[in-house]
């Protein structure tokens, strides 16, 4: 009898583990909705020369387009809810200028602003948008405003080709990218190269598939900056995020989108640069795209799932700009720093959004501590609330943490709500 008992407790141990596992991380049983997808795309490239974006020391316009810059869209629709994740080649977008374009969204194609992650890839090689001037110049206007109508129809395009669909997710990894919190000699830390930093490497990537299991888009997530064309550089680039979405779209003929978004990369750069040589950013880019050609290929997709999502502003006690790159013993108060939030449940798969340039640290606890196999972590997310730095950061000092608007104690807040919002889907 003893033996029956603790055969039983074991047979029912076991099938909590395995409906945990069925429920969190692998299937869309759970939910009998039909999943619908559609997928469009705009170029943004300038068609006049105007300021760019990344680099302080740049007082020219471009002076050319090495690689053209792109508005990549993916509506999903489980028949009740409507989500959208838009990726652009761009350096970020404002709070206020989501508030505003979301806004839109949300009035006239009918989706929600919580259903919605406007992302930008965070390339240091495309133009300054309107919002990031005090006094901006009319062809710098008119840009912003183009780029708004096309966000809008590229949107209701995408919408517009919503069809029956089924979406699985995968990983891969490529180490063409490093931490960049260096050690210096006098300097404390500085930008450069730590090859003993951590660093995820993870390429993470969901396929969408029509009814035929053909590919209609993939949706690509690495953490790395849009830095590896430097300052030096006066040509409009997408950097290694346009690179790597136009290889994975050649690869596929050009019959599908492939919308890339940066993941947790505040202190995350690209193997080689910042520098001067487009050949550095075409095989970064090259060699995540073959990577996602890899992975893609064996992505078991399903069609069946249901939608959810969650926004949540946190406000942060701010902080001055540091006076040098060195730790401080005190840091000066500055102007409280919201912070916008997301969580996007698509069947099993969780896409995050953080309106900032997040440390790699806090992209990894993140995904670690979610419930869900695949979660990712977008950052450039909803918003630009500037770089957000775990708490060991602040007793090493460096660019990242004379640079951040927010106190000690962003790490947690940051983990401890998206966590929260996770589970709350």
């Amino acid at each position: 009898m003893k033996k029956k008992s603790l055969f039983i407790a074991w047979v029912l141990s076991l099938c909590c583990v395995l409906l945990f596992t069925f429920n969190c991380n692998e299937l869309f049983a759970a939910d009998n909705n039909t999943i619908l997808a559609g997928t469009a795309k705009v170029k943004i490239t300038p068609e006049v020369p105007m300021q760019m974006s990344g680099y302080g020391g740049r007082k020219e316009p471009f002076k050319g387009v090495h690689d053209d810059l792109f508005l990549r869209v993916i509506a999903f629709s489980d028949g009740e809810n409507k989500a959208v994740i838009i990726s652009a080649d761009l350096i970020g977008f404002t709070l206020s200028y989501w508030e505003e374009t979301t806004k839109r969204l949300e009035r006239e194609i009918g989706i929600p602003q919580d259903y919605i992650l406007l992302c930008a890839t965070h390339t240091h090689g495309g133009p300054t948008p309107a919002y990031r001037f005090d006094s901006p110049l009319p062809e710098v206007i008119s840009y912003t405003e183009e780029l708004t109508e096309k966000i809008v129809t590229t949107v209701r395009e995408a919408v517009n080709n919503l069809k029956p669909a089924s979406i699985g997710s995968g990983k891969g990894e490529c180490k063409m990218n490093m931490n960049r919190r260096a050690r210096s000699a006098d300097r404390g830390i500085i930008l450069g190269k730590n090859p003993d930093g951590v660093c995820d490497h993870e390429v993470r990537v969901v396929r969408i598939d029509d009814e035929d299991l053909n590919p209609i888009s993939l949706f690509v997530n690495w953490p790395c900056h849009g830095t590896v064309m430097s300052g030096r550089n006066y040509q409009i680039t997408g950097d290694w995020a346009g690179i790597a979405a136009t290889y994975v779209e050649k690869a596929y003929d050009g019959k599908i989108t492939a919308p890339v978004t940066a993941g947790a990369s505040g202190d995350i750069n690209g193997l080689n640069g910042p520098g001067e040589q487009f050949g550095y950013v075409d095989i970064t880019g090259i060699m995540v795209g073959e990577e996602v050609v890899r992975v893609a290929k064996d992505i078991k997709t399903f069609p069946y799932g249901s939608i959810s999502a969650s926004q949540r502003l946190i406000i942060l006690p701010g902080k001055q700009r540091a006076k040098s790159n060195f730790p401080q013993k005190t840091y000066e108060p500055g102007p409280n720093l919201d912070v916008r939030l997301s969580a996007l449940k698509i069947g099993n798969i969780v896409f995050t959004g953080i309106s900032g340039e997040v440390m790699n640290e806090i992209g990894l606890d993140v995904k670690k501590l979610s419930p869900f196999k695949y979660t990712y972590v977008i950052t450039h997310c909803n918003g630009s609330s500037g770089y957000l730095v775990t708490d060991e950061a602040y007793q090493e000092g460096g660019y990242e943490v004379r640079s951040t608007r927010a106190m000690l104690g962003a790490e947690k807040a940051i983990i401890e709500n998206l966590i929260d919002m996770i589970y709350g889907l």
